[in-house]
């Protein structure tokens, strides 16, 4: 049981006064849920579910949906807006007929939401000469990918210190050093999937990662061109339980401090509102967490502040262009075009066709996806300096002559997002579970949820789904007077025993080693 007599029991007079604003009366709740995303829609409805209707859900946005965000980019033949999403797009690892089905993807199909597969193996090789195929390289970092695996799954029956993806890849004879195009295909093998490079990436959790969503369900993405946007099927949950303009759902509303204690939570926003809750569910983006968005006191605990610091935060940039549908320039039969820069890796490296059959066909629609550096890079500069790196690359590839300016350019800039500070978590090499689990630990009657705090399902949205549920659950435990304290470490040793988790988390080491190793 974890010890929280340290944390400074504030009552709403003092709490009025560190804030720097007069003792006023607060709204009170008994749960503040912190976040319209997906962990915290799905909170709220794991409390709906248990009979809890007193709670509120407090949106930086004007939308729920978090990073599962979309926009109007272009138009079509008609003149009519098209929809594009800025943040999550696939669903990811669908599930296997009669067995176990990733939730995403159900919700997905009861809302009807349009989505395509897509078929990675539809994709085609350049470097800046144009078109050079060297999709052999694929074959051979499958084979090294392999080996990583195995190589995971002996450290993890062993309980062996985790090493960085590089590791794993170099014991496979994967060495891309020199090599720019062996560099793209990992960048489109690794990179694209974690928004950080192997070097950085834990290789235990990495292939825990992937195992456990496309072992688990399938290997198959699918890719979502719905109009209504992706975030339609949180959208349809929430108005399970919430009415049309439901008052407990308080959107464009940004949280500035959260003042938590053994005994309850008070929450206020930029326009001096007060909200006093028995219990609260963070589901800020680990991002917000890391940059100081929003003021906590007490300060965090060094083991708490430790397990938000060294985890790592993603960005992942994509980049749309349109040009006129009658001057597409790429083959509108293949969904993936991969560019090896002759200098810098992961510069602008994935093209993905939206005029290509079942996504949006006939619009013209070509986007590039960067990560991390480069997406720091992109986001810093201007739209002009943006498009014209891209235009330089695409005219590499497909022909100077060839490639039009585009009537239409846009992309988000994920990192300077003050409600985001980036797109999704990767596990960096050296955090053990011990250290993500203080990540995801409690703070007295503060509980944390959202993608980042799942260790099986870190960056997807199913990880946001299922943490969500959990920290509700918790709270529904305590508030029908059964709390028990989530487990902390502190002091954190070298690495993780096995059976660590059994009795806390109902989940094993072996339960990572799914068909995968």
């Amino acid at each position: 049981m974890a010890n929280y007599k340290h944390l400074l029991l504030v009552p709403l007079a003092l709490a009025s006064s560190v804030l720097g604003s007069p003792a006023k009366k607060c709204e009170k709740t008994s749960v503040a849920i912190l976040g319209g995303g997906v962990a915290g829609i799905t909170a709220a409805q794991t409390l709906s579910n248990s009979s809890i209707h007193d709670f509120i859900i407090l949106e930086y946005n004007s939308d729920i949906g978090g990073r599962m965000r979309h926009t109007t980019f272009g138009q079509d033949a008609n003149g009519k807006p098209l929809t594009v999403e800025l943040g999550a797009n696939w669903i990811q690892g669908l599930g296997t007929n009669g067995g176990p089905q990733n939730p995403i993807w159900l919700l997905a199909q009861k809302y009807g939401v349009n989505n395509t597969y897509s078929d990675y193996s539809s994709i085609l090789t350049y470097d800046e000469t144009g078109y050079v195929n060297y999709s052999s390289l694929f074959d051979d970092y499958e084979n090294a990918y392999s080996v990583t695996e195995e190589l995971a799954g002996t450290i993890l029956s062993e309980n062996l210190q985790d090493r960085n993806a590089r590791a794993g890849f170099t014991r496979g004879d994967w060495r891309p050093k020199k090599d720019m195009k062996m560099q793209a295909v990992e960048w489109w093998e690794w990179d694209w999937e974690y928004a950080y490079e192997p070097e950085v990436s834990s290789l235990v959790f990495g292939i825990v990662n992937f195992n456990t969503t496309f072992y688990q369900w399938s290997d198959e993405n699918n890719f979502v061109v719905d109009q209504r946007g992706f975030n339609t099927w949180l959208k349809g949950e929430a108005s399970t339980f919430l009415k049309k303009n439901d008052t407990r759902l308080r959107l464009n509303t940004t949280v500035t401090n959260v003042t938590y204690s053994d005994t309850g939570v008070t929450i206020t926003d930029s326009q001096g509102g007060c909200y006093q809750a028995d219990y609260a569910i963070c589901t800020f983006s680990l991002g917000v967490l890391q940059n100081e968005a929003v003021s906590f006191q007490p300060e965090f605990p060094e083991w708490k502040q430790d397990g938000i610091d060294n985890f790592d935060m993603g960005t992942y940039t994509k980049i749309f262009l349109q040009f006129p549908p009658d001057k597409v320039f790429w083959p509108k039969d293949t969904q993936y075009f991969l560019y090896a820069d002759p200098v810098e890796r992961g510069f602008y490296p994935v093209f993905q066709s939206l005029d290509t059959p079942g996504f949006l066909e006939g619009s013209g629609i070509i986007f590039v996806t960067v990560v991390h550096d480069q997406s720091y890079r992109v986001e810093a500069q201007t739209d002009e300096e943006t498009k014209n790196q891209v235009l330089a690359v695409l005219r590499d590839m497909f022909g100077a002559d060839k490639v039009p300016d585009p009537i239409a350019f846009m992309y988000p800039r994920w990192s300077l997002e003050p409600w985001s500070y980036g797109s999704y978590s990767n596990w960096p090499y050296g955090v053990t579970l011990e250290m993500h689990q203080n990540l995801r630990a409690n703070l007295g009657r503060l509980y944390f949820a959202g993608e980042a705090t799942s260790a099986e399902y870190f960056g997807f949205l199913q990880g946001a789904w299922y943490e969500g549920q959990s920290a509700a659950e918790q709270v529904v435990t305590c508030l029908n007077g059964h709390c028990a304290q989530e487990v902390h470490y502190s002091p954190l040793y070298g690495s993780t025993p096995p059976n660590q988790y059994d009795e806390q988390n109902g989940w094993t080491v072996t339960s990572f080693q799914t068909n995968g190793f």
